[in-house]
Order: structure tokens, then C-alpha cells, then sequence
């Protein structure tokens, strides 16, 4: 079973730092691919990175590449997700999911997590 639980979201200024968590309480985690994907308000969930199950592909939306980083520890169940030089328009609730398939299949993730909330302040 897959349960993602995302922490590490808040407010921040432009130019700053984040770095999201998101833990699953499964105990298949390292058979998935992860993602994290973005909401704003107002628009259409964006991709924004994905890793393969064992971490050795990463891939990332044109938006955040060169800013972001993807990387997970199937030894703590966990992937996370490094964000630099953040954006007003990195604004949106973080969600990470789950797929069985290539993680670039982006119709493919069927477990989600709940969210969290990234401010970026101008």
C-alpha cells in the first residue's frame, strides 16, 4: 500500500530555499516512480520533477530545470524535493505521487499525497 505524506512547504522570498519531503508508509516504496507535481490557483496541475524507481534518471519541467533537484532514499521511504533561486511563480500547493509505470508516463500516477503549500514572496 501507498500513503505519501509531503512536509517542508512555507513561505519564503524570492531567491530563497526549500527542500520538500514527501514519506511513504509502505512498505513497496522503492518499486515506484515518484513525481512532484504543482497547483496553482487558477490553473491546471504542472509537472514539475520525476525520478526513476532506483533514482539513476531524473527528469524535470522546463520551468524549474536548472533550479530544481529530485532525489529520494529508498532507505527512508522518502523522496524529496531541493528548491533554488525560488520564484513568485513557483507559488502553488506541491503534491508527490506515485506510479508504477515510467516516470515520464505522467497519466500514470494513481497514489497522491495531500499537498503542500509553497509561498513565494516578490
Amino acid at each position: 500500500q501507498v500513503q505519501l505524506v509531503e512536509s517542508g512547504g512555507g513561505l519564503v522570498q524570492a531567491g530563497g530555499s526549500l527542500r520538500l519531503s514527501c514519506a511513504n508508509s509502505g512498505r513497496t516504496f522503492s518499486r515506484y516512480a515518484m513525481g512532484w507535481f504543482r497547483q496553482a490557483p487558477g490553473k491546471e496541475r504542472e509537472f514539475v520533477a520525476a525520478i526513476t524507481w532506483s533514482g539513476g534518471s531524473t527528469y524535470y519541467g522546463d520551468s524549474v530545470k536548472g533550479r530544481f533537484t529530485i532525489s529520494r532514499d529508498n532507505t527512508k521511504n522518502t523522496v524529496y524535493l531541493q528548491m533554488n533561486s525560488l520564484k513568485p511563480e513557483d507559488t502553488a500547493v506541491y503534491y508527490c505521487a506515485a506510479s508504477v509505470q515510467h516516470p515520464m508516463v505522467l497519466n500514470s500516477y494513481d497514489h497522491w499525497g495531500q499537498g503542500t503549500q509553497v509561498t513565494v514572496s516578490s
